[in-house]
């Protein structure tokens, strides 16, 4: 049996208004289109649903069983039509988004916010966890997106790469604030708050710590930079973090903010990407957030590189 939507919305208007003609100017079809409509609609059940008494159409008893289920039928098709219409047009759907705990707390609640201020109707899961974790929830398409440190390069991932500069964190009013960069040496001896040893930013550090002979004082070793740069804040020490977190910190504390941010001297990056699933497509909804939140990343690269400028 194959029933069309056309079949069903003629049957359904014919038992309504009880006349071809009056269903075929409710349709806007002739009335041979209603009749020819009807016969086809029989042949597909294969048994009468109406006597033809001089040009009528009178219903049979299985007609009127059949109309409650036609009626069912095209209220669901009319939904489904309209979800369709829905999703294609980004009004509905569901966003499930990862990322570390860098971009969770300022960037990408605003990101998010901002896509999805005109679309109501649209469901999100935003989670934070640390990049490794992100990485296996995109590998294994638990997650749609995800945003987190640059991972070794996998097959179930598409992994576009942006590299953030590095910053030196400083209190206000430290001497160190007055110099428009910030050296090994200027930072010799001097209490740091740094991550884990094998983090690409620590790893840098103490390599150019090394080679400019300063000695390296790692007072504190912290998993994300927030907390370090509060200990800085607190005038305990200084950090060497990349722009994501500077920035974060800056939009978080705004006015009350006691930190100043100064190029670091060699410079240092942190790779940060846009990670989706390789053995996917992705849906035109994760494809607009995607879009956005690239361009974002981008904006958000240049601002961290205006750091390294400031007076």
């Amino acid at each position: 049996m194959n029933l069309s939507f056309r079949q069903l919305q003629t049957f359904v208007q014919v038992m309504r208004t009880g006349s071809v003609s009056e269903a075929g100017r409710a349709l806007g079809r002739t009335q041979p289109a209603v009749s020819a409509m009807i016969a086809g609609l029989e042949r597909e059940v294969g048994f009468q649903l109406f006597e033809r008494e001089r040009g009528r159409l009178v219903p049979k008893p299985e007609a009127h069983y059949f109309l409650e289920e036609a009626e069912f039928l095209l209220e669901r098709l009319t939904r489904s039509t309209r979800t369709l219409q829905d999703i294609g047009n980004l009004e509905k759907g569901k966003l499930r988004i990862a990322c570390n705990p860098a971009a969770s707390s300022f960037f990408m609640p605003r990101v998010l916010a901002n896509f999805l201020r005109d679309k109501p109707d649209i469901e999100a899961s935003l989670m934070m966890r640390s990049s490794p974790v992100v990485t296996d929830w995109i590998a294994s398409q638990q997650y749609d997106i995800g945003f987190a440190e640059t991972p070794e390069p996998r097959r179930t991932i598409i992994s576009e790469v942006f590299a953030l500069p590095g910053v030196c964190a400083v209190p206000k009013d430290d001497p160190l604030a007055r110099k428009k960069v910030i050296t090994p040496a200027d930072l010799d001896g001097k209490p740091m708050a740094m991550l884990f040893d094998d983090h690409s930013i620590s790893e840098q550090t103490r390599k150019a710590f090394n080679e400019a002979g300063a000695r390296l004082n790692k007072r504190f070793e912290l998993r994300t930079f927030l907390p370090a740069l509060q200990l800085v804040s607190e005038g305990l020490c200084y950090t060497i973090c990349e722009g994501l977190s500077a920035i974060s910190h800056q939009e978080s504390f705004g006015d009350q903010n006691s930190l100043v941010f100064r190029p670091f001297k060699p410079e240092c990056f942190l790779n940060m990407s846009l990670l989706t699933p390789a053995n996917r497509p992705l849906s035109l909804l994760v494809e607009s957030f995607a879009e956005v939140l690239r361009a974002e990343i981008k904006a958000l690269v240049e601002r961290a590189a205006g750091l390294r400028d400031l007076p």
